[in-house]
């Protein structure tokens, strides 16, 4: 269950802040769990100290909905706990209403551009610029590319006629074609054809040197590494889950190449990992490049100069290029295409 209610309007700030209690999350089994609320929040609530938690708890914004017998999973009527040292039970909910000079920071300033390459009465076929986050997360709450759909198609969303939803995601470096459905029907069809393998999926990259044949494939699980600085961090090993990646090099110059992949699966990190593995990892890619370091700086805001030119460009260097679906508003083979970016042009003519 996500913090924020899903199928909300994204051109509003949210308006409330829900968990789910889970003993697993503190390693405590279910029967013997009962959590006091301040610290359950604080646990959650990272960013802000005990003390202002209990603030929040006894100025009346936090709500629970208690496990009992004959609702187990908190789905019971929820009421306004003003104690912070209330127990909590596996499977109650907790609700925390934002308060309102809390929610315009939370919504910020989001924009409408879009640059649509396809659109029908169910689908859009999105060019996401780079740095641009798909959906709000972490530090990244403001200005993402389903905020910026929802600011397109407000009055549709009023109205009851459009609920826009991202069929898959790509990272906020990320440059390239995503696939948005307007409605909860064309979403379940069109994210099932993802979950499927049925979409094709073909990337643009731009390589420190060259793989190690013109045209090759690397069929190698990946997992989460266990000995990365990097929680995130993904490696090829034995035991990870199977993925493949096919390369075909479209040119090489300046001790670069320039790459079209097509991904058979659609692991984290996937092409990335894959790329590296073969000893020619993407330009700028901060954290499967030559030293992972470089993401734990750029994450706080630290990079060096010596950082930077190693990177060479500020985001890595990939591009979501072709999109192939089946078309819910044909029951046809729909392709959507986007070219090599303006900020990979710019910084590497020679690919042009």
């Amino acid at each position: 269950m996500g913090i924020f209610q899903k199928d909300r309007d994204l051109t509003e700030a949210p308006t409330d802040v829900r968990f789910v209690v889970d003993s697993s999350v503190f390693r405590v089994r279910a029967k013997g769990f009962g959590m006091r609320l301040d610290k359950f929040l604080s646990h959650h609530l990272k960013w802000r100290s005990r003390s202002s938690v209990q603030t929040l708890i006894k100025d009346g914004y936090v709500s629970v909905a208690a496990a009992r017998p004959e609702a187990p999973d908190g789905t019971g009527p929820s009421k306004v706990e003003s104690r912070p040292g209330a127990r909590l039970l596996h499977g109650a909910r907790v609700v925390i209403r934002i308060p309102d000079e809390y929610r315009t920071l939370l919504l910020g300033e989001t924009k409408d551009e879009l640059d649509i390459l396809y659109e029908d009465d169910h689908a859009l076929g999105l060019d996401k610029p780079p740095l641009v986050a798909v959906h709000p997360s972490g530090r990244h709450m403001t200005d993402t590319l389903i905020q910026r759909v929802h600011m397109r198609f407000k009055e549709d969303i009023e109205g009851g006629r459009l609920l826009p939803r991202l069929c898959h995601r790509l990272d906020r470096e990320t440059s390239g074609v995503v696939l948005v459905s307007k409605r909860p029907a064309t979403h379940a069809m069109l994210t099932t054809q993802f979950e499927d393998r049925k979409v094709e999926k073909e990337y643009l990259a731009i390589l420190e040197g060259e793989p190690p044949e013109p045209t090759g494939s690397i069929d190698a699980p990946i997992r989460v590494s266990a000995t990365s600085v990097v929680d995130l961090q993904m490696t090829v090993a034995a035991d990870g889950l199977p993925c493949q990646t096919d390369w075909r090099v479209l040119d090489v110059a300046h001790g670069r190449s320039l790459v079209k992949l097509r991904i058979h699966t659609g692991r984290q990190h996937q092409i990335r990992v894959h790329m590296a593995a073969i000893g020619a990892p993407l330009v700028g890619d901060k954290l499967y490049g030559p030293d992972n370091t470089i993401f734990l700086r750029s994450a706080a805001g630290e990079m060096t100069e010596y950082d930077r030119e190693l990177m060479v460009i500020e985001r890595h260097a990939l591009h979501s290029h072709r999109l192939v679906f089946q078309s819910p508003a044909t029951d046809s083979p729909t392709e959507v295409v986007s070219g090599l970016p303006g900020d990979l042009r710019a910084a590497f003519p020679e690919f042009t």
